[in-house]
């Protein structure tokens, strides 16, 4: 297997760039906070990633989490290295500075969490999920909740969970049937909750789980779910974490195709007199305040679709260079990564790969933007687009990391089919990325549904005409015709999409979740076509002026040019399936499948 090594060149670039970290920091007066800390924290952080995170990668793999006696036990080394992690105070970028956190944008905190992932996808979910619930307490929980709770889980001494899908109810939150009966100033909650990643374990004083259920009274359906902080362990007089449990316990572990060492539990709540829980927000309106944790997420793990997909790539071109396959006519051995075919593989995903990572950092800047903002059109403008984003990221990303890291199996031909050789990991691993946190059809339901027809597509037009703007850019330099003239032919087909799935969803009510699929991936390939562009048109302006990494800057514009021949025409299949609507789908009966 090949040591990991975060890509710092392509990450930086990103942050500098296309998302123009030291602008916006200078904007919104964050002292102190510019590129120069940026690089010094991803090179910090990717030396913890290689030397400390990523060796237990395999170590997950092959000897996963346990159910004993006392809890769940997890893999050797994780507790040392998390640790480290939480005492060198990576848990607390992102916290509130009056918890202790450090307060930083969110760019930073994703361009880490890439790092985390990569290195090891099950050890980074326990901090994704901390950093979520933190989040979630931070927006909704009372003065005295957030002064008890968040300090510790900010400094990484407490782990945060969510607590969503129940047996039966899957995606259906609505259907949820965990109570919460009310008892002074706490209630008593009761239920059970599946798929619950790192739900139990033994690395830290407690665990604080964020759990929806529903009170006597409730409303039926979706509007009357809340939303309830359940500790592991009680707390003292002092505020520490006590051994009473709290009657939490993990009653079993899930036996998954990937990410074996991060425990996907299942937790059962008030088995005896009821686990004693604090209400966050207002009753009955626990939704709202867990999709604050669960946007946090759906973007993690688009991210993730990134991270596992560069980790995969590097091993892939490791092995292209070393592997050797037929000689020259002087019997000079040939690696691999000279045949052609190898090198469309390979291309495919560095290219995917800087396309996902720009579309992901910049939708993380758009949450910077949207929460730094000075007035209220540039905050509504920006948290438009963090919401438009959100199930693009998600979607498109995690379903190409599908495909790239079965790439990186296949550039290993046999040797990528046995275990040993670690390639196979990673696709086991990403295959989970386009189920969790909502599944891909639910990510093209809410990008069609909310984010799109809810506001009769104009924000789809707002971004289709920015990238037109990219076009009258890319239009002004004969180098870049043939990608200006590619990248209109996309906002043309866009606006295609966008035109039919408004004309089309008022008389079928079947159009809209009938394409919706084929309309994120269409966007995915649309907005990473554009930011590829962009890329390409900053690469060259740093070229022209003679400084900078020459070497870095003109494969950019390399893998910019591959991006356009070999998966921006991807759109043209998408539209073509858009148009066909819902006809095709829906014609066969139920009892003919």
């Amino acid at each position: 297997m090949s040591e990991y090594r975060h890509p710092y060149k392509d990450a930086e670039f990103v942050i500098n760039e296309l998302a123009e970290f030291d602008k916006y920091c200078s904007d919104a007066k964050l002292e102190d906070i510019n590129s120069e800390l940026a690089s010094v924290i991803l090179t910090e952080a990717g030396k913890l990633g290689t030397d400390v995170i990523a060796p237990l990668n395999i170590i997950g793999d092959t000897n996963g989490a346990q159910l004993a006696d006392g809890g769940v036990q997890q893999t050797p080394g994780f507790d040392e290295a998390y640790q480290q992690f939480s005492e060198n105070g990576w848990q607390s970028l992102l916290g509130p500075e009056e918890f202790g956190g450090q307060n930083l944008p969110g760019l930073l905190g994703t361009a880490v969490s890439e790092i985390w992932q990569s290195a090891n996808l099950a050890f980074s979910l326990i901090a994704m999920l901390n950093e979520g619930a933190i989040s979630a307490v931070a927006q909704h929980g009372s003065t005295e909740i957030k002064n008890t709770w968040l300090p510790k889980m900010i400094e990484g001494s407490w782990t945060g969970t969510m607590n969503l899908t129940e047996p039966g109810a899957g995606s259906d939150l609505a259907a949820i049937k965990s109570k919460a009966i009310p008892e002074g100033e706490h209630y008593r909650i009761s239920g059970q909750k599946i798929f619950i990643s790192w739900g139990d374990h033994q690395m830290t004083d407690n665990i604080v789980h964020l759990v929806l259920a529903r009170l006597p009274d409730a409303p039926a359906g979706a509007r009357g779910i809340s939303l309830f902080l359940v500790p592991k362990f009680l707390l003292d007089e002092n505020g520490n974490a006590t051994k009473e449990n709290n009657d939490v316990n993990c009653v079993s572990l899930e036996h998954k195709l990937g990410i074996h060492a991060s425990p996907t539990c299942v937790m059962s709540f008030g088995d005896k007199e009821g686990a004693i829980g604090y209400l966050i927000g207002e009753e009955n309106n626990g939704l709202a305040c867990m999709f604050t944790m669960m946007n946090h997420a759906r973007q993690g793990v688009g991210l993730q679709g990134l991270a596992l997909s560069e980790r995969s790539y590097q091993q892939a071109l490791a092995y292209a260079k070393e592997r050797t396959q037929g000689s020259t006519k002087d019997g000079t051995a040939i690696p691999i990564i000279k045949y052609p075919d190898v090198r469309r593989m390979l291309m495919l995903m560095k290219s995917s790969i800087e396309a996902m990572r720009a579309l992901a950092y910049v939708a993380s800047a758009e949450n910077d933007l949207a929460k730094y903002a000075t007035d209220d059109t540039s905050h509504i403008k920006h948290k438009a687009r963090v919401e438009l984003f959100t199930p693009i990221v998600k979607g498109w990303l995690t379903e190409l990391a599908q495909e790239m890291t079965s790439h990186g199996i296949q550039i290993h031909g046999g040797m990528g089919f046995i275990e040993e050789t670690g390639s196979a990991q990673y696709y086991r691993d990403a295959r989970i990325l386009t189920i969790y946190e909502g599944t891909t059809g639910i990510q093209g339901l809410d990008l069609v549904g909310r984010k799109t027809l809810s506001n009769k597509g104009e924000h789809l037009k707002d971004l289709l005409d920015e990238i037109q703007g990219t076009v009258n850019q890319l239009e002004t330099n004969s180098q870049f015709s043939v990608l200006a003239d590619s990248l209109q032919q996309a906002v043309e087909i866009g606006q295609q999409a966008r035109s039919w799935l408004l004309d089309n969803s008022q008389n079928d009510p079947l159009a809209a979740p009938s394409v919706s699929v084929n309309l994120l991936m269409l966007y995915g390939y649309i907005c990473g076509g554009w930011l590829m562009a962009k890329s390409a048109l900053k690469a060259q302006s740093i070229l022209d002026t003679g400084e900078g990494d020459m070497e870095f800057l003109n494969t950019k514009l390399k893998t910019t040019n591959f991006y356009f021949d070999h998966l921006l025409p991807r759109i043209f299949s998408h539209i073509e399936v858009i148009k066909s609507g819902s006809d095709s789908i829906m014609s066969v009966a139920d009892e003919q499948f």
